[in-house]
């Protein structure tokens, strides 16, 4: 065990001493007088009971014990070293949130609450990760990730974390403009199986939430064309095809708007999925993680507000 008697400044003497074989020249190096030097290297010597150098006219050398705390001294104070350095280098890095980020947010909200952040607040470098919410949830859970944020309150992986509902959102059945079945005012199961479907893919909380729906319709599941998180895949496929597209609305907002995309009259869930942030409160807190909710929070709060 380290003596509470042993100081850094012992060590490092020692350490200059065994490096230089002169107690002129390590006091010189550490800009110490000699005397202190001498005195230094004496009450190491006292406190372990030892002698760690062989004092002579032309320098110092190191006795066995002194070369056997060399051993051990040496790379215990390069170490140090190198965690003081970790340490300066971490304070000065550019302030980062390390952000999973599911395909409900990726295309609308998300995007708009990452410009007014930095707006805001520049420092913030947001590292964003996609993926299944069983993935992104399981790195937060390991502390390799600060948030995750978008629908995920049905997802397992959830239980234990800490999860802040910001609004329910809705999955929807889309094609592009010109679709054969929008001359429907209602659509049978068999119409809607006529056309291959583009869905998320399987072991996801969104396909679950598809699989339900097709239960609940007591027919056979429709030919799957593609199973995808990609947004920008599945816009392309649906708009050079007649697949249809389970997409969350706000990935689909500004189509649906722009006429590119048309939503048919099919309900797929009474009230949709609780869209929010999830956080570790094992992890401490990223203050941009609290910036970026907050930024969330203004941009929801604005939606839901009427025009006037």
């Amino acid at each position: 065990m380290l003596s509470a008697r042993v100081k850094l400044r012992h060590l490092m003497a020692f350490q200059e001493v065994a490096r230089l074989q002169s107690l002129a020249k390590a006091a010189q190096a550490l800009s110490i007088t000699q005397p202190a030097m001498s005195k230094t290297i004496r009450e190491l010597e006292e406190i372990l009971e030892t002698t760690l150098f062989e004092r002579s006219p032309q320098g110092a050398t190191l006795t066995a014990a002194g070369l056997t705390l060399l051993r051990h001294a040496g790379p215990a104070l390069r170490s140090l070293g190198e965690g003081f350095q970790a340490v300066r280098d971490t304070a000065q890095q550019e302030a980062v949130v390390r952000l999973g980020a599911l395909s409900t947010v990726e295309e609308g909200l998300l995007p708009r609450a990452l410009h007014r952040l930095h707006a805001q607040a520049p420092q913030w470098r947001v590292h964003v990760v996609t993926g299944p919410s069983a993935y992104l949830l399981s790195r937060l859970r390991m502390g390799e990730l600060d948030a995750v944020a978008g629908r995920m309150s049905e997802a397992r992986e959830i239980r234990g974390l800490q999860f802040e509902h910001l609004y329910y959102e809705p999955l929807v059945l889309v094609v592009r403009a010109g679709h054969p079945l929008l001359a429907h005012d209602t659509l049978e199961s068999e119409a809607l199986t006529a056309h291959a479907w583009i869905v998320p893919p399987t072991s996801t909380t969104l396909r679950d939430q598809v699989e339900r729906f097709w239960v609940e319709q007591g027919a056979e599941p429709p030919r799957i064309a593609l199973e995808t998180l990609s947004l920008s895949l599945s816009r392309r496929y649906a708009l050079a095809s007649d697949a249809l597209w389970v997409a969350p609305l706000d990935a689909v907002r500004e189509d649906l708007r722009d006429g590119r995309l048309a939503r048919l009259p099919v309900r797929l869930e009474s009230r949709g999925g609780s869209v929010g942030v999830c956080t570790n409160i094992a992890l401490p807190r990223n203050p941009g993680v609290d910036a970026l909710s907050a930024c969330l929070r203004d941009i929801v709060a604005e939606m839901a507000a009427p025009s006037v």
